[in-house]
């Protein structure tokens, strides 16, 4: 079977990086096969895997600089923003090995009613088997460390498909991971397209599927899955903040600038719908474009840039559309909307949208954020949990009182209380709720995920 090759692009200049080639079905069939054969064949002791991620952090940490211009080339995040990326990935696997050491089972007490006496019981952990994971192009080193480090620490082979668009920095990290010490088979990286990615998803020699992307595609792949495989899949918001009265409204718009724009809002809990009340919006929606505006927008390697490229072109057409749709539908234009060059949009601001325009409805991943104004924010509280996702959302308030009763009410499976929709930890639970997703990311929760109990039963009398 002949090879197909596609390239890789500088996401800003759009000059080519890479020329990289598919793999064909023959090779995605020999990449099961080995990962299968490597779980069949017993799992590596504890002690081997103990040292692998800490020679793998050592081995990232002495090359981040690289890394995060790997960043800011394939997927357009700011040279900046790439560097704190590679410092979460370096201390994702940390987060990994310290889960690792800390990892066993429990005594099950087998005495609680006569049917149980005399025995005795305990639990050891076994990983599940092999792994597939899919990642997305936003954080091309992060959400790579997110998939495949909890594999190996439990002791999975992975076979990891990283978005075709960023595969250079999952490339360079499954090489660091093999001077790290990881066996052949243990992981590998497959470059396929849709019907090889969907035939590597399907098998039913794997145990758990990862994945991160389109709820489109994310759920149409679960509903695929051959029975008994576990999956976690991450999706997208449409994330609320609700601003009630707050006094540091400077502090605020400052943080919502980052919230809102960080990788051009191309993140999965960006800040997009804005609740304000209505006798303030127009005054506050126009004091945050005064900051906006002095955002500079540009080529994600330079120092000085703020909001990098889309990670297509195709993605500006269609961030220009939904903008053009909203303003048709009767919103308010209170700064950018328009396109500056072939892969970047002007960092947007929005007044009231029609509750139904697409920029209300959907996630747009672009940097466009609404502003809606409200009369009671029992109306705000409404219309942020009116769509079929739902994430992590936000509260601003100085009454605790209405910042908890707003938190309750709100539907999302984490809630920031003076702070954005957009702060994580990796070692929180994160997932989405409805449409947005289906299990629990975050390093330990994925651990666990690729885990199973194994209970002996001991009869002593």
């Amino acid at each position: 079977m002949s090879h197909s090759t596609f390239k890789v692009t500088q996401a800003y200049t759009q000059e080519t990086l890479a020329e990289l080639t598919y793999h064909t079905s023959d090779e995605v069939e020999q990449m099961l096969t080995l990962a299968y054969k490597k779980h069949n064949e017993g799992v590596l002791p504890v002690y081997e895997r103990i040292a692998i991620l800490q020679k793998l952090a050592q081995l990232m940490s002495n090359d981040q600089a690289s890394f995060a211009e790997l960043i800011a080339n394939e997927g357009g995040k700011p040279i900046r923003d790439a560097r704190v990326e590679v410092n979460r990935a370096i201390d994702g696997i940390r987060l990994a090995l310290a889960e690792l050491q800390n990892s066993k089972g429990e005594e099950v007490p087998m005495d609680k009613t006569a049917a149980g006496a005399g025995r005795m019981a305990f639990t050891t952990i076994e990983p599940i088997g092999v792994v597939v994971a899919v990642s997305a192009f936003n954080h091309p080193l992060n959400l790579i460390v997110h998939q495949v480090v909890p594999a190996i620490a439990v002791g999975c082979p992975v076979i990891i498909k990283p978005a075709i668009t960023t595969p250079l920095n999952c490339l360079k990290f499954a090489e660091l991971v093999r001077q790290a010490g990881l066996p052949e088979g243990w992981l590998q990286v497959a470059l396929t397209d849709n019907p090889e990615s969907e035939k590597l998803v399907t098998d039913s020699r794997i145990a758990f599927f990862s994945f991160i992307g389109s709820a489109r595609v994310g759920w149409m792949l679960k509903a695929k899955l051959s029975p008994g495989v576990r999956c976690a899949l991450e999706h997208g918001g449409v994330a609320p903040l609700i601003l009630d009265e707050f006094t540091d409204m400077k502090s605020f718009l400052t943080g919502l600038s980052q919230a809102a724009f960080y990788h051009a809002g191309q993140v999965c809990v960006s800040t997009q719908r804005v609740y304000v009340p209505n006798k303030k919006a127009k005054e506050i929606a126009e004091q945050f474009a005064v900051m906006v505006n002095q955002l500079i927008v540009g080529n994600a390697i330079d120092e000085n840039t703020n909001i990098g490229p889309l990670i297509l072109p195709r993605e500006v057409d269609r961030t220009e559309q939904w903008v053009d749709e909203a303003l048709t539908e009767g919103a308010t234009l209170i700064t950018g909307g328009k396109r500056i060059n072939e892969v970047s949009f002007q960092p947007t601001i929005l007044l009231n949208p029609n509750k139904k325009s697409k920029v209300s409805t959907a996630e747009i991943f672009a940097p466009v954020v609404c502003i809606y104004g409200y009369d009671l924010i029992e109306e705000a509280i409404a219309d942020a949990n009116s769509l079929d996702v739902a994430f992590q959302a936000s509260v601003f308030s100085d009454n605790i009182h209405i910042a908890m009763k707003t938190a309750k009410a709100l539907n999302a499976s984490a809630v920031m209380i003076n702070d954005y929709t957009t702060f994580r930890t990796d070692w929180m639970p994160f997932a989405g709720r409805k449409h947005s997703g289906y299990g629990i990311g975050g390093i330990a929760h994925t651990m666990h995920d690729m885990s199973e109990h194994k209970m002996f039963v001991l009869k002593t009398t």
